[in-house]
């Protein structure tokens, strides 16, 4: 199994620390008053107020009776949702498959959340089984948390289904969280549209999609590439030609734009991740359209 917090770490903290703590305050900060160790102002006591909360040093300065108030301590349920059917196993790129950046991309979130505090849960699963790993807010738990998702991508698992694993996650799940779904699917069924709509009452709902390898390159110069389902070596005539290349570009464009239309109506925010180097900044970027979103 790879470590993933490691390389998030590392990669963070040299190249995007400020530009994380900015996302990170506009996304979390919460403003409401309550018992925490964070004063945030003074007010005058009115019935009902805990008299423990009296400033007497601010009274006996303005002689009037004044309470404390506090900034809330608030902690979130960050849910990262993750396909593992067979068709994550498959390749990215020339060197990357897509269990690993997409388990790379859902270990961004969870790291960023339990670096502000908050816990954080990992839902995992395909059409033959759906997990979901108890909340924590250790980076421990969230290692541990992200190897059983990558274990469970192999080339022998059940096909994907990500609805099953939202499903699992409407059933289960009461607390509202901010909930990262990751797959690999390029259009959003009736059926999926469904669960999601039913998520976005509960939840705040992300999703990050991953790339496939694109056939009519994949095999130039290389070993031949072999499709995850059929076990069969994809055919050498799919690369070198620029008719075919851009007709398949023309197609996943379309695929691209329907998949974003739907989502758009359902108030979803959206990014495609193409491999582990641009992670960072796919998630940076959904990061801020679901803010902007939200607003």
């Amino acid at each position: 199994m790879a470590t993933y917090l490691p390389r998030i770490r590392t990669r963070l903290m040299i190249h995007a620390h400020r530009k994380v703590v900015g996302l990170l305050d506009g996304e979390y900060a919460s403003i409401q008053t309550g018992r925490s160790m964070d004063f945030h102002d003074l007010r005058e006591y009115v019935p009902g107020d805990d008299v423990k909360d009296i400033d007497w040093k601010a009274t006996a300065r303005s002689r009037s009776l004044l309470v404390k108030r506090f900034t809330a301590e608030r902690q979130h349920l960050v849910l990262l949702a993750i396909s593992t059917g067979r068709s994550m196993a498959a390749q990215a790129t020339g060197t990357t498959t897509k269990r690993d950046i997409a388990v790379f991309t859902a270990g961004l979130v969870g790291w960023l959340g339990v670096r502000h505090g908050d816990k954080v849960a990992v839902a995992y699963g395909d059409s033959a089984t759906q997990k979901l790993t108890k909340p924590a807010d250790t980076e421990v738990a969230l290692e541990r948390a992200l190897g059983q998702a990558h274990d469970a991508i192999t080339p022998d698992a059940a096909e994907a289904d990500i609805v099953a694993v939202l499903r699992h996650i409407a059933t289960n799940v009461r607390r509202r969280a901010i909930l990262l779904v990751v797959t690999d699917e390029h259009s959003v069924s009736d059926e999926m549209a469904a669960i999601l709509r039913r998520l976005t009452v509960q939840h705040e709902v992300l999703i990050a999609g991953i790339d496939d390898l694109d056939p009519t390159t994949a095999v130039a110069g290389g070993a031949p590439t072999v499709d995850i389902d059929t076990t069969s070596a994809l055919p050498g005539w799919l690369s070198g030609d620029a008719v075919l290349q851009a007709q398949y570009a023309e197609l996943a464009a379309a695929e691209e734009h329907g998949l974003r239309s739907i989502l758009d109506r359902l108030g979803i925010a959206y990014q495609r991740v193409q491999d582990d180097a641009t992670a960072i900044g796919a998630v940076f970027h959904l990061l801020e359209r679901h803010r902007h979103a939200r607003r």
